[in-house]
């Protein structure tokens, strides 16, 4: 099978170089695509800290496929599992409800860094980076439906706090990690039905975010980033931290705005705004996900909206200028393989990406000669991209083709079925 993955990996390397494009080079540059993996894909968005607890904050994930990993110890078995599968090197996005509580429950407004030390030295072991989120939701005090814009001052100082000490975490593994750890903010906060005082909550939430954020960490130890939604449920009327609001703040701040494709209008295209944002913000954030109709976060799949995304990025070398990570969480089928199938499927159209001769393109649209323009777009389409997929992951020694599929599939026999 190697053989014959070589052999087609030479016909279709000739047949890019034809149009000029250098295979090698696109699959040498998949080396600075590195995905953070979201750890709530493992188990629901249960967490450790209350794994029975109920979810809230308008997240919902629906399905009851066996297998759920129910401790830190399954998550990172999991993982390692699925990054086994995947060409390159990731890193894993976590969020604070999966602290180490073994020695003692602590509430969201005195974690520290002993709680996250395990996760850590896992991501030490593993040769990776780790970033943080802290976690807004599923939590008694935001049964109100209010965190960081809460009119009740004892509300909006405990999240305050969390706010805090979750950057004081982050800062803490960017530290001993050697590489910057992301600390993303996304709060829930909105109103089921008309508000009155949208200008109030919005107020609250700027005050909540200039306390939380007035202590400067340095940037190559953690890098802040804040997250707009357009709606959920429980705030299909208004969300206080909206796009508007927060790429403002962003700005102002000097802070890199996170823009989840699930957290827009349907005919919105996240791909359009990244290089808009960029003429103001130093840094963006990606949560890619697939969004059905609304923020449902479905599995990744290599569609038309992904493939924006990542040819902008690529097309103007925004890489290190754009953090990369998946936020989709499918409790309907096997938990690895959606992990599998959406990052492999990310990562795709970036090499799709790399294998676009951009320059030729441009020269095309500069020229006004857009019907050659639209042509190139569509022959690029049918070019033999599978050969070169192939050819990498052959190269990183991982599965080739719809291989991975079996490894799941063992996987599965002989671990997540015994749980």
């Amino acid at each position: 099978m190697s053989e014959l993955i070589k052999k087609a990996y030479e016909i279709a390397k000739e047949q890019y170089a034809a149009i000029g494009v250098d295979t090698d080079a696109a699959i040498a540059k998949m080396k600075d695509v590195n995905i953070s993996l979201h750890c709530w894909q493992t188990d629901d968005v249960s967490g450790t800290e209350n794994p029975d607890g109920q979810l809230s904050g308008g997240i919902q994930a629906t399905g009851n496929y066996p297998g759920k990993a129910r401790n830190a110890s399954e998550i990172m078995a999991d993982l390692e599992k699925v990054m086994s599968l995947l060409p390159g090197k990731q890193r894993l996005n976590l969020h604070a409800l999966y602290g180490d509580f073994s020695e003692g429950m602590v509430d969201r407004d005195a974690i520290g860094i002993k709680q996250f030390q395990a996760w850590i030295d896992w991501c030490k072991a593993q040769g990776i980076g780790l970033d943080f989120n802290g976690s807004f939701f599923s939590h008694p005090k935001a049964d109100s439906g209010f965190t960081l814009s809460s009119k009740d001052e004892k509300i909006r100082k405990f999240w305050v706090e969390h706010l805090k000490r979750s950057r004081e975490i982050a800062n803490e593994i960017g530290k001993q990690l050697g590489t910057p750890c992301v600390l993303n903010t996304w709060i829930p906060d909105g109103s089921k039905d008309t508000p009155i005082d949208r200008n109030g909550m919005r107020a609250q939430l700027t005050k909540s975010l200039d306390e939380g954020f007035e202590q400067e960490f340095p940037k190559e130890h953690m890098k802040d980033a804040v997250e707009s939604k357009v709606f959920g449920i429980g705030a299909e009327t208004m969300t206080v931290g909206s796009h508007d609001y927060y790429l403002g703040y962003a700005i102002k701040n000097n802070k890199m705005i996170c823009l989840d494709n699930g957290h827009f209008h349907p005919t919105e295209v996240v791909g359009d705004k990244i290089s808009s944002c960029l003429q103001f913000v130093d840094e963006v954030l990606l949560h890619v996900t697939r969004p059905v109709r609304w923020d449902s976060d479905h599995v990744v799949t290599l569609n038309e909206e992904v493939q924006t995304i990542a040819s902008e990025i690529v097309r103007n070398d925004f890489l290190d200028r754009v953090n990369i990570g998946l936020d989709f969480f499918d409790a309907s089928i096997n938990r690895i393989g959606a992990y599998v199938v959406g990052t492999r499927a990310a990562q795709k159209a970036f090499l799709i990406a790399g294998l676009e001769p951009t320059k030729e393109m441009i020269k095309l649209e500069e020229a006004g000669k857009n019907f050659e323009r639209l042509a190139m777009l569509e022959e690029l389409k049918t070019m033999p991209f599978a050969a070169v997929w192939d050819y990498y992951c052959l190269q990183e020694g991982v599965p080739t083709g719809s291989n991975y599929i079996a490894e799941v599939q063992k996987y599965e026999n002989e671990v997540l079925a015994k749980r």
